[in-house]
C-alpha cells in the first residue's frame, strides 16, 4: 500500500518505489489519494509554445530559424527561472511558513547534505541543548550508509526529508525518468530506515527543473526552498554566517544550513557547529521557536 499523500511506506521495496507499480485496489482510490498535477502558468505557456513550434515548422518550413530561436529563448527563460530557488514560476514552492506558524512565533530550521557522522551528532547535541527541532534533508545514499544516525535524528524529535539520492550537480538537467529514480529511491531508503516517508523535497543546490513538479506530485512531496541561507558551505567565518541569517529574521522564516559539506572554520571544525549556538541563542532572545517543517506546516 501507499501512505496518505502518495508516499511509499517503510515496507515498500526499493525497486517497487522506483517503478511506481500501482498498489491501490482501484483507480478511483488512487485519484482520491494523489493530487493531480496542474502546471504553473509559465510551464503551460512553454508547453503551448512547443506545440505551436511543431505545427509552425510543419506548415512553414522556411520559418524554422525563427521558430527554433523562439524555442531556444523559451528554454533560456526556463533555465534562468530554475536557477532562482525561491521562484514559484515553475510550480508551488514553500519559501516561508504559513500564517499559523507566524502566529506561533515559529522559525523552521533546515539542514542539507547529511548525514555526516563527523558533524550530524554534534548538530543533534546542540539542538538538544537549546531545545530546538529541525528538518534534515538527507542524501539517499549517505543515509543508507549511516542508517543508525538517521534513526537517531528521528528519535530525537526531528524530521528527515528528501534531498535526492546522489546530489548530482546535473540534477536540474535530468529527464523525467531519471528525476523519478533519484527522488523515489531516496523516499524508499528513508522510509525503510525510519518507518516514516518524507513529506518534503529540496533539490540539490536549490536548482529546479520545469520537469520536477509532476514527479513530486506523483510521489506526494512538497517542494521546499528557504527564506534565508547562511552560505555555510562557502564561508568559514561563523560570525558572517550568523549575521546573514539573523538580519531581518522574522517568524515564519525557513533557514538553511548544512550538516553535510559544511565549510571548515578557522578552528578546524565544521563552521555549522560554531554557527548554531549563536543562531539558536538569537532565536531564544527574540522569542522565536526553532521547529521542523512538519511542525511549522502540518500542525
Amino acid at each position: 500500500m501507499v501512505t496518505q499523500g502518495g508516499r511509499p511506506p517503510a515496507s515498500l521495496p526499493l525497486r517497487a518505489a522506483i517503478s511506481h507499480r500501482p498498489a491501490r485496489p482501484t483507480a478511483e482510490s488512487e485519484d482520491r489519494a494523489m493530487p493531480r498535477w496542474s502546471p504553473a502558468p509559465l510551464v503551460q505557456a512553454s508547453m503551448g509554445l512547443h506545440a505551436a513550434a511543431v505545427i509552425g515548422a510543419m506548415a512553414l518550413p522556411a520559418a524554422w530559424p525563427w521558430i527554433g530561436g523562439a524555442v531556444l529563448a523559451n528554454h533560456a527563460i526556463l533555465g534562468a527561472v530554475g536557477m532562482c530557488p525561491r521562484s514559484r514560476w515553475l510550480g508551488p514552492n514553500l519559501a516561508r511558513l504559513p500564517a499559523a506558524a507566524v502566529d506561533r512565533r515559529q522559525v523552521a530550521l533546515t539542514l542539507d547534505d547529511g548525514p555526516d557522522p563527523r558533524v550530524t551528532p554534534t548538530v543533534l547535541d546542540l539542538l538538544d541543548h537549546y531545545n530546538a527541532k529541525a528538518s534534515f534533508f538527507f542524501i539517499g545514499r549517505q543515509a543508507a550508509a549511516n542508517p543508525a544516525l538517521v534513526r537517531e535524528v528521528v528519535a530525537r524529535g526531528h524530521t528527515v526529508e528528501n534531498h535526492s539520492d546522489r546530489h548530482l550537480s546535473s540534477f536540474a538537467f535530468l529527464p523525467p525518468d531519471a528525476l523519478t529514480r533519484e527522488i523515489a529511491a531516496t523516499q524508499a531508503r528513508l522510509a525503510d530506515i525510519t518507518g516514516v516517508a518524507p513529506r518534503f523535497f529540496r533539490p540539490p543546490m536549490g536548482l529546479r527543473s520545469p520537469l520536477l513538479d509532476p514527479v513530486l506530485c506523483r510521489l506526494g512531496l512538497r517542494h521546499v526552498s528557504w527564506t534565508r541561507r547562511g552560505y555555510d558551505t562557502v564561508w568559514a567565518d561563523a560570525s558572517v554566517i550568523v549575521r546573514r541569517l539573523c538580519r531581518r529574521l522574522a517568524a515564519g522564516d525557513i533557514l538553511l544550513l548544512h550538516d553535510g559539506r559544511s565549510a571548515q572554520a578557522a578552528g578546524g571544525g565544521p563552521v555549522v557547529c560554531e554557527v548554531l549556538p549563536a543562531l539558536l541563542a538569537h532565536l531564544a532572545a527574540a522569542r522565536l521557536n526553532a521547529v521542523s517543517l512538519t511542525c511549522g506546516v502540518i500542525e
